[in-house]
């Protein structure tokens, strides 16, 4: 599995937790920075972490701003991307299950990195249920991606 990771400076100290728990795990991983606590804005990392999962090798992408929110809108916004933003195992395994989420985002000042870590590991687990092939059919038609 390869994952990309990339943050705004609100989700810095987080993203260097999780970077940490995959150096631990061996989990090929792309780091896209930020790579400081200094004020950068969440929309270019967003669009880093989308573009990177859409037009380079990687299974999933975990964007992380401050409360996950800015940081998933800007990821959706690359033609491809399905950014969830998830807070607990259960919104992780259920936007794999059934949205086949593609990025995950996470609040660097509102997820725990214990939790963060868990939701991670949930995540990873979970397969798509093609049963809602369907619906993701109908976002791709939104996109223009038909």
């Amino acid at each position: 599995m390869r994952i990309v990771i990339g943050s705004d400076h609100g989700g810095y100290e987080l993203k260097e937790k999780i970077k940490a728990y995959f150096d631990t795990e061996k989990i090929d991983y792309k780091d896209i920075g930020t790579n400081s606590n200094d004020s950068v804005d969440y929309p270019d990392y967003g669009k880093k972490v989308g573009l990177a999962v859409t037009k380079e090798d990687f299974d999933f992408g975990v964007a992380i701003c401050g409360t996950g929110i800015g940081i998933s809108i800007a990821a959706n916004k690359v033609k491809g991307v399905r950014a969830a933003l998830v807070y607990d195992e259960t919104t992780a395994r259920l936007a794999k299950e059934h949205n086949n989420a593609n990025v995950i985002a996470l609040g660097g000042r509102t997820t725990a990195p214990e939790k963060a870590i868990s939701i991670i590991k949930t995540f990873m687990g979970s397969t798509f249920e093609n049963r809602h092939q369907t619906r993701i059919d109908k976002i791709k038609n939104i996109e223009g991606n038909e």
